[in-house]
């Protein structure tokens, strides 16, 4: 009786068609909600058995329902007008947390997992304690309902011993006329109580092999359930791996960033000396000018006045050492245009080395972008 009266309320698979259907069903038979929550209802993918389905857009009101007659449990949650959950509590039935605010149960009668994504690790926690809670209750239920059919059937079977020493003691002690008037109601009603005991009986029967059943599908489904969350777990460690390597080559990236900004600031230094080199370079040109201008002046003396020839010895002199000073101010030149030369030639080579890191660099940041995107999305799932 209790299964029919359990598929009348659910419907095929655990789920009703709508809400309104499913309150009146609870308002009749007298289920009260016991704990109410708010949560984002997921289901498993059903083609997948890995990823996760929204079943809602926006967090919704999960509740649990006691049935006083039946002595029932039922988790029930409706986004509008659909039903998302409607799963009955079984004690063997485990609700797992999966992460601080995430948590799912399997539901074989449904042949599906629920779960649900909380705002904050408290109220995961106290979801999990009113399911294991409400988990005991449906066992200790469960156990009561064993104990009451096996002594229901014991005493169908003691009655059953007695009825025929009652029949032979009326046939002994009594005429058929005492029979008809004493023996035959009782007989009939231990008749119907014996009849109403084998129905029992037989529900139990029917009743067991279904149980059986549907533990063996539970198994079939924490075992899937297992291999799932393993799946999960190594994917998990494996991206966490992966973040963890491009949180190292970022951080040597920005390393080998800070140096070439150092080097960059040596190249501007580089510049201001190369600058400061190129100033000279003019002061002596500007000076060899005026000393070439100063050595024609000499020389015209020399031609204009013959007679001072004491005095161009002097001034060959002076000639001389401004020649040799010329000489090595233009060393000097030669050496500062070489040194300028290398200068650019550094320069310009920092300058590719910059240009080769700046390019890897944006190639490991377009990386890292693609590994975050595929860790928020990893999160999503979970």
């Amino acid at each position: 009786m209790h299964e029919v009266l359990r598929h009348a309320g659910t419907g095929d698979r655990g789920q009703v068609a709508c809400w309104p259907e499913a309150t009146t069903y609870g308002r009749d038979m007298g289920e009260q909600p016991i704990f109410t929550t708010r949560a984002h209802v997921f289901q498993i993918d059903p083609s997948t058995k890995k990823n996760w389905v929204p079943a809602s857009k926006q967090a919704v009101t999960v509740s649990y329902f006691y049935d006083s007659t039946r002595n029932s449990y039922r988790i029930i949650s409706v986004d509008g007008t659909k039903v998302i959950i409607n799963s009955t509590i079984t004690p063997n039935m485990t609700f797992t947390k999966t992460s601080q605010k995430f948590g799912q149960w399997a539901d074989s009668r449904a042949n599906t997992v629920f779960g649900l994504g909380f705002g904050s690790e408290q109220q995961l926690s106290k979801f999990a304690d009113k399911f294991q809670e409400v988990k005991e209750a449906a066992k200790l239920a469960r156990d009561r309902s064993q104990e009451k059919m096996e002594t229901s059937s014991n005493h169908s079977q003691e009655s059953g011993r007695e009825t025929p020493s009652s029949t032979r003691a009326s046939s002994v002690n009594g005429t058929d006329d005492e029979k008809a008037c004493h023996g035959g109601p009782q007989d009939t009603e231990l008749k119907n109580e014996n009849d109403k005991l084998k129905t029992a009986l037989a529900q139990s029967n029917s009743n067991v092999k279904k149980w059986e059943t549907e533990l063996e599908t539970l198994r079939e489904s924490n075992a899937r359930l297992s291999s799932a969350l393993q799946e999960s777990i190594a994917s998990v460690e494996h991206w966490k791996a992966q973040f963890l390597t491009c949180r190292d080559e970022n951080d040597q990236l920005r390393n080998k960033i800070t140096e070439l900004e150092a080097q960059c600031d040596e190249i501007d230094k580089a510049k201001e000396r190369n600058e400061e080199l190129r100033r000279r370079l003019q002061e002596l040109e500007t000076e060899i000018l005026d000393k070439e201008a100063e050595l024609e002046d000499l020389r015209k003396q020399s031609e204009v006045i013959p007679q001072l020839m004491s005095e161009c010895e002097s001034v060959n002199e002076k000639l001389q050492d401004a020649e040799h000073r010329n000489q090595e101010l233009e060393e000097k030149v030669r050496t500062l245009r070489k040194d300028m030369e290398e200068s650019k030639h550094r320069q310009g080579h920092l300058k590719l080395e910059l240009k080769h890191f700046l390019n890897i660099l944006d190639g490991k940041i377009d990386d890292l972008h693609e590994f975050r995107q595929g860790l928020s999305k990893l999160e999503i799932d979970n």
